[in-house]
C-alpha cells in the first residue's frame, strides 16, 4: 500500500463523514439561528430554550435520513472490504 491509496482511503473516509454529518449539522444550525432570531426579536434570554427544538431537528433528519446516511455508510464499508484483497496483493 502506497502513500497516495492512503491518502484516497481518508480523503473518501472524510468525504463520507462530511456528507453523512452535514445535514445533522445544518439542521442544528438553522434551528439554532431561528431560535436565536426569535429570542432577540421578543428579548427572551433563556440559554436552554434552543435545546429541545434542536433535539427534536437533529432526530427528524435521522429519522428522515437515516436510511440514507446508512446505506452510504455500508457501501463505503462493503467497498472497502472488496478492496482488500487489491491492497494486500501489492
Amino acid at each position: 500500500m502506497n502513500q497516495e491509496e492512503v491518502i484516497k482511503l481518508a480523503t473518501d473516509a472524510l468525504m463520507l463523514a462530511l456528507k453523512i454529518g452535514m445535514p445533522l449539522l445544518l439542521a442544528g444550525l438553522i434551528v439554532g439561528l431561528l431560535i436565536s432570531v426569535f429570542q432577540a426579536v421578543t428579548q427572551i434570554q433563556e440559554m436552554t430554550l434552543s435545546f429541545i427544538p434542536k433535539i427534536l431537528a437533529v432526530a427528524l433528519v435521522l429519522i428522515v435520513g437515516g436510511p440514507w446516511m446508512l446505506s452510504q455508510i455500508v457501501s463505503y464499508t462493503t467497498d472497502l472490504y472488496h478492496s482488500i484483497p487489491n491492497v494486500v496483493d501489492r
